[in-house]
């Protein structure tokens, strides 16, 4: 095995990192923990866990033996993360805090700190692997198919890879569950949390609420027909199926049972006309999208992978989908897909994957480029 190290671990409060420190101890490292404060408005709050998290992570620390250090991350959180999280939102786009938050703090600021207790790699929970070849580091998916969090993680360049470890990535959940109660961790039946850190459990229009401003507007069928009113544009995203607040709309005649009873999505956003654009149906044409173009892109190895057929995911959770990529110079891609995807989100990062290896990937601009006839309003949008 590998030389024995001075390793850093991100220790969470949750399972997974503990496991994944349990796990470098056991291998000889010298293991140190940091706990991560990344959002301090609402301490108090019911929704805010972040105490409790630290008593789990200083918990886990006493039962390892290793020493654990309490660092406030929170003003380059708020700087580097939500700023732009509101951003997004306010543009009528849906970000993806968790991948801003891997790219700017969790693999930039505690790395960067890690670095100055002497650490000479850092480790986290997530479940994804990272190898060398030839000089060049890889980020793999995890190998629990379930749990794997590439995704997440496909902004990381060589500088951080090379200093990075992800114990768990080897192993399914349910091993990671039973090697923490096997050892006694305090936190082995814990909730894996879910969410974006600074919202927690709350409701998310509650949440966003407080920061953007509503600008109510109608929402329109795809025959142009006013069905509802939104709240704001930033307060939903494509696909969305809960919370539209629309009725049934029936043609007049409908036979019974037909498809006017189908549920409505959220299909476009147009910010320029602030209407929220409805259809009814999973599978309706302006749910599917053949192509997408994407900027900001970011490539594990440095360069974009060359022209051609690779695996693309353009939300978590999704099976890799067969495409064809296209770089557009060094900034952004387009991707040609094989089968239409389905509520392509622009905000959402598309993320390119070759069988197991997670090259990288980018922000979806539009679903729509070039000639995509998917999406045609009605020209007289009728009240």
């Amino acid at each position: 095995m590998a030389s024995k190290q001075r390793v850093v671990v991100g220790l969470s409060g949750g399972v997974d990192s503990a496991v994944s420190a349990y796990l470098l101890k056991q291998q000889g490292h010298e293991v140190v923990g940091i706990f991560m404060k990344n959002w301090e408005d609402d301490d108090d709050s019911e929704y805010c866990s972040s105490r409790q998290d630290w008593l789990d992570a200083a918990s886990v620390a006493d039962v390892l033996g290793i020493d654990i250090e309490h660092v406030n991350f929170a003003t380059e959180y708020k700087d580097r993360v939500f700023a732009e999280f509101l951003r997004e939102y306010q543009a009528g786009r849906t970000p993806n805090p968790d991948i801003l938050c891997n790219a700017e703090i969790k693999f930039k600021a505690f790395l960067d700190h890690a670095m100055r207790l002497g650490a000479e790699k850092i480790a986290t929970g997530h479940y994804a692997r990272v190898r060398e070849r030839a000089g060049r580091f890889e980020l793999l998916k995890g190998l629990d198919p379930l749990k794997d969090q590439s995704y997440f993680l496909h902004r990381l360049n060589q500088a951080q890879l090379s200093k990075t470890m992800f114990p768990v990535g080897e192993l399914p959940k349910t091993e990671v569950r039973r090697i923490a109660a096997e050892i006694g961790l305090p936190n082995a039946k814990k909730k894996d949390s879910t969410g974006i850190c600074f919202i927690g459990e709350r409701p998310f229009r509650e949440f966003l609420n407080r920061y953007i401003a509503s600008a109510p507007g109608p929402i329109k069928d795809p025959r142009g027909r006013t069905i509802g009113e939104h709240v704001g544009l930033s307060f939903y995203t494509l696909g969305q199926r809960q919370g539209l607040g629309i009725g049934g709309v029936k043609a007049k005649g409908a036979q019974k049972g037909g498809s006017e009873h189908e549920p409505w999505f959220v299909a476009r956003k147009d910010i320029a006309h602030n209407t929220l654009w409805a259809v009814q149906g999973h599978d309706h044409p302006w749910l599917l999208t053949s192509r997408l173009r994407a900027h900001d892109a970011s490539w594990t190895a440095g360069e974009p992978p060359a022209a051609g057929a690779l695996g693309a995911k353009t939300r978590y959770r999704q099976a890799d989908a067969v495409c064809t990529v296209e770089p557009l110079g060094t900034e952004g891609f387009e991707l040609r897909f094989e089968q239409p995807q389905w509520a392509v989100t622009p905000g959402q990062s598309a993320v390119l994957y070759d069988g197991e290896v997670c090259l990288g990937g980018g922000v979806i601009v539009t679903e729509a480029a070039s000639g995509d006839e998917a999406f045609s309003p009605p020209v007289a949008q009728a009240a």
